[in-house]
């Protein structure tokens, strides 16, 4: 499932790409910041741990607005237990409601080994019908591309994100290789 982005913003610089398969769920995205036309950092890292390392995140956006939502999502699972969906839930409830938090501008991905979830403040908290998810500039090449890879039994979850964040490096302008992959 790759998102549409919502009305007004424009997420360039990134791409974040998630996938289930064979029990394990890996999220990868790339490196590159760019700010109207420069590119501005290389080596970004867009993709955390949070909740003791069994929640994998990744965001699209604005830097400073991702790592307040990372810590909007770190709080709702611990007020949650670690509930993967039901924090998500909350958190887009809160991020469409709030006068603040409406303003910023950035999706997620979330993953736990269950689940993978996109998170956006237009109130969605979506779940892909399958084991794959990406958003961002290139996320619709990476999303084509992992699902491309999905049925290659010889590549597990972490190979297929790899080679799909790869794939969108090559054809988005505002995707670079410098690729973060985490696996629970």
């Amino acid at each position: 499932m790759h998102a549409p982005e919502p009305t007004g913003a424009t997420f360039h610089g990134t791409t974040i790409v998630a996938v289930r398969k064979d029990g394990k769920t890996c999220v990868g995205g790339d490196g590159q910041v760019t700010f109207n036309h420069q590119i501005l950092k290389a080596g970004a890292r867009k993709v955390r741990r949070l909740h003791g390392g069994q929640v994998l995140v990744g965001f699209a956006g604005a830097t400073a607005d991702a790592m307040t939502l990372f810590e909007k999502l770190e709080a709702k699972l611990q007020e949650h237990g670690g509930n993967l969906q039901r924090a998500a839930v909350e958190l887009a409830k809160e991020w469409r409601t709030d006068r603040y938090l409406r303003r910023l501008e950035a999706m997620l991905i979330a993953a736990d080994q269950t689940s993978l979830f996109l998170i956006s403040g237009n109130g969605d908290v979506l779940e892909p019908d399958s084991s794959v998810i990406a958003i961002g500039s290139g996320g619709g090449y990476a999303l084509a591309a992992a699902r491309a890879l999905m049925d290659r039994a010889e590549l597990d979850a972490e190979a297929i994100v790899r080679r799909a964040m790869e794939i969108a490096a090559e054809l988005c302008i505002y995707t670079n290789d410098r690729i973060v992959v985490e696996t629970l």
